[in-house]
């Protein structure tokens, strides 16, 4: 932990208070856009007075902060104690929550990790702030992505240490991260800490677990655990149904892609439009052609909707 700097003196309360209603500007029309530009001239110009009234100010009236809203915040690290003392002092716990997240969420945009989990804590001191598993969201994308599981798995025990419960979603950057790797391994450990927590899996999961299989080769487990998905009532993801086509395809298992792809078809519009036309695209991609005129041909007489680039190829080389 660690204790914020006050930036307002008791004796300047009055003073600040008459320069704030008399000098800051407002938007004229009020937008999380404008709201966002003046706060980035005044934290520009390290007039934190003015960000705290205008954080103040836009979520009194329903502009929630944004990923732009501290812009600001660059190379110049040395305003970082003026801005976490800034939003600690906002009047509102959801303004001070939202604001935290937006700063944290900057920070990991420039990388500083560090700086973010120093953010991060101070949003869930004492619960006074309303931090939760979404403030960490942020940083676990980062670190996950960046495959520093170490770091991942230290920014899980801040959370337990600051009694900050886990959700999904903070296993599923893991999962998506270990499974990109290929390693289906500590995708087990992963699994058992979300029973142990009483998490359940959501559609996330399910295509993480799904991408791993097609990662390593493992087609009949990645179908399985489509299967198994959509059996326990968990909608699939677009990308869960790409995950299998494409392992099918760079596999040579074209045909068994069409199988899947078919069996998958005639219960949504929308989708038999998105996984024929990528299992086309792709098998137009390995000079599949007969395959792909198949799977075209059944677009048309399904009445599917086709992206440019398969009209042209069908009217070209399959009418």
């Amino acid at each position: 932990m660690f204790t914020l700097r006050k930036t307002l003196k008791p004796s300047s309360i009055f003073t600040t208070a008459h320069r704030l209603i008399t000098t800051i500007k407002l938007p004229e029309l009020p937008t999380t856009a404008a709201y966002d530009d003046l706060i980035y001239t005044a934290g520009r110009d390290r007039d934190f007075a003015a960000v705290h009234h205008l954080l103040n100010h836009r979520h009194a009236n329903g502009f929630f902060t944004t990923t732009n809203t501290f812009n600001f915040i660059s190379s110049d690290l040395t305003i970082l104690n003026d801005v976490l003392t800034t939003v600690s002092n906002l009047n509102e716990k959801n303004c001070r929550k939202k604001s935290y997240e937006s700063l944290i969420t900057r920070l990991c945009k420039l990388q500083l990790i560090d700086e973010a989990l120093r953010a991060a804590e101070a949003a869930s001191a004492v619960g006074i702030h309303g931090g939760d598993a979404t403030t960490f969201h942020p940083i676990l994308s980062v670190v996950t992505r960046k495959k520093d599981f170490d770091l991942g798995w230290r920014v899980v025990k801040i959370m337990k240490a600051n009694n900050i419960a886990r959700d999904v979603t903070c296993y599923n950057f893991f999962l998506t991260a270990y499974s990109v790797s290929g390693d289906l391994r500590s995708n087990v450990v992963v699994l058992k800490k979300m029973a142990q927590e009483g998490l359940n899996a959501d559609a996330r999961t399910y295509d993480a677990l799904v991408l791993g299989a097609c990662k390593v080769g493992k087609m009949d487990a990645a179908v399985a655990i489509l299967r198994r998905m959509v059996d326990d009532g968990v909608e699939a993801l677009y990308a869960t149904y790409a995950h299998v086509i494409g392992g099918l395809v760079r596999l040579d298992y074209c045909a068994q892609a069409v199988e899947f792809v078919m069996s998958y078809g005639g219960k949504d519009k929308k989708l038999d439009s998105h996984n024929f036309g990528l299992l086309a695209t792709r098998l137009i991609g390995v000079k599949k052609v007969e395959e792909a005129k198949y799977v075209l041909e059944e677009m048309v007489n399904r009445d599917l909707d086709m992206s440019e680039n398969l009209q042209k190829y069908y009217s070209e080389d399959v009418q």
